[in-house]
């Protein structure tokens, strides 16, 4: 008996428009989890579907200066926070070792990152240090909605859940300022919005402030351009371009999470796919070697020619978009610029072709020219997209063009322990600096305090480094103890 099995045409059932499908708002979307779960990726969908600013709620203990999605969740976010804290190793160095000092003692320090189980540890670290912190989100999916419970039961105050909308985003930013109820005097940020905001609607509480700490390129370009212009109020510190920011966050994080962003979204394999990756700095970097290394092939977009030359080196056919379009499965911007991705080559992608970004912001991928009236888009999962063309085509767009590691999966805490802890030293260093240390400029990290940062995670992973003698030291004309590599030094 011969067992006759019928194949559909996959790319005609993959073309079909369902029949039972309303058009989708061209607004922003708010994100929901298909399953029940408190987990660091997913939001349940067990919830209302009420916006967290028409409920009141409180904690255990009364206390009600936050907003968030559900407070019942917090038991949940403290044990993703715990988890977490076994592979920040850093901060909980710093805790116990700064701890009773309190080098941020008198701190209000005003924040603006991903709230993740990882920047919460980040944040009970500061509150260790002696600071006083309030919260709001940078990316409207990349909140765990549990940690932030977790954060608002300790007594933090904290705004932001999962799947804001645009107008939300900003509410939460103005709710977290405080207006004339809580004057900061630093400012931690994670692409410059929280500067912005406060630079455009309370510019009086620049008067209070000793500095800003900036950690993602696109919030660094904005405060560059500030002091370009003379309008930089306070010193600031530029933690991106950190040797433990580039070198690790960027790079090593970048190389794992961009495999869990797409296989948790689409569910691709990716042997033998045509990949094309636009920048090769350190995100591309990271992206470009996790790919290869599991069999994609990879083309690269750069603009640098230093970088492109490296792609070259490292393998890689250096090309224009608009040459491979036509042809590749995925396209992964990690550039932080904007209108890499425009309408024209949206256009010309094949049927299927997954579309996303690793860089902080959306404007890399043109999404205004998607929203219009001859395009549908189709929700398939939490944070994917079909945008379908008149003719039938459709392709797969994830988390909107948001940043797909944070909204899409998580991120290794070790890599982000070391992020963290070097915004931690940015801070006390901005802090507890003499006045006149720093002027109203952009400043990096002294060499000194990444080379710290960078051995409070070596016990961890078992190195042992060697140590300089006298006599080798002065060869080389530098302190046995460092730093090690004069500021001009490439990585």
């Amino acid at each position: 008996m011969k067992l006759q099995i019928q194949l559909t045409d996959q790319k005609q059932e993959f073309n079909k428009r369902p029949t039972k499908t309303g058009r989708r708002s061209l607004s922003h979307s708010i994100s929901q989890s298909s399953t029940d779960s408190y987990s660091s990726v997913g939001s349940d969908s067990s919830e209302d579907e009420s916006s967290p600013r028409d409920k009141a709620q409180k904690t255990s203990k009364g206390f009600s200066d936050f907003c968030i999605k559900n407070i019942k969740q917090a038991d949940f976010g403290r044990r993703e926070i715990e988890i977490a804290q076994q592979e920040m190793p850093a901060l909980m160095v710093l805790r116990k070792r700064a701890g009773g000092e309190k080098p941020l003692a008198g701190a209000k320090v005003l924040g603006c990152t991903h709230i993740t189980a990882q920047t919460a540890v980040l944040i009970e670290t500061l509150i260790v240090l002696g600071a006083q912190c309030r919260w709001a989100a940078c990316n409207i999916f990349s909140t765990q909605n549990a940690v932030a419970a977790a954060l608002a039961e300790r007594g933090i105050p904290v705004f932001a859940w999962r799947g804001e909308s645009e107008d939300d985003f900003w509410w939460c930013i103005d709710r977290c300022a405080g207006g004339n109820t809580w004057q900061p005097n630093m400012i931690l940020d994670d692409g410059g919005d929280l500067t912005h905001w406060i630079y455009k609607k309370h510019s009086s509480l620049f008067k209070r402030l000793r500095g800003i700490v900036e950690e993602s390129v696109t919030g660094i370009y904005r405060l560059y351009q500030l002091s370009k212009a003379g309008k930089l109020c306070v010193p600031a510190m530029n933690v991106n371009d950190s040797v433990t920011k580039q070198k690790f966050d960027n790079l090593y994080c970048c190389k794992e999470s961009i495999l869990d962003g797409l296989k948790r979204t689409t569910d691709v394999m990716f042997g033998g796919k045509q990949m094309v990756v636009c920048g090769y700095g350190e995100v591309g970097k990271g992206c470009c070697a996790a790919l290869k290394a599991l069999g994609a092939i990879v083309y690269v977009t750069e603009v640098d020619p230093i970088c492109a030359l490296q792609a070259c080196m490292d393998g890689f056919r250096v090309i224009k978009l608009s040459e491979v379009v036509r042809q590749v499965d995925v396209v992964i911007t990690c550039t932080g610029n904007k209108n890499v991705v425009v309408r024209e080559h949206l256009d010309r992608m094949k049927n299927g072709c997954i579309v996303c970004n690793m860089g902080h912001s959306s404007t890399e991928i043109d999404l205004a020219s998607l929203r219009t009236t001859e395009l549908r888009w189709e929700r398939v999962r939490p944070q994917v997209d079909h945008v379908i063309w008149p003719d039938g085509k459709r392709i797969v767009l994830l988390a909107e063009g948001r940043l797909l590691n944070l909204s899409c999966s998580t991120v290794p805490s070790l890599v982000l322990s070391i992020t963290a802890t070097t915004q931690a030293m940015a801070l006390i260093e901005l802090y507890s600096a003499p006045e006149g240390r720093y002027k109203q400029d952009v400043y990096l990290l002294p060499k000194k305090m990444d080379e710290f940062v960078a051995s409070l995670h070596l016990l961890t992973l078992d190195a042992h480094v060697t140590e300089l003698t006298d006599e080798q030291a002065k060869y080389l004309g530098i302190s046995k103890h460092g730093p090690f590599k004069p500021n001009y030094y490439r990585y």
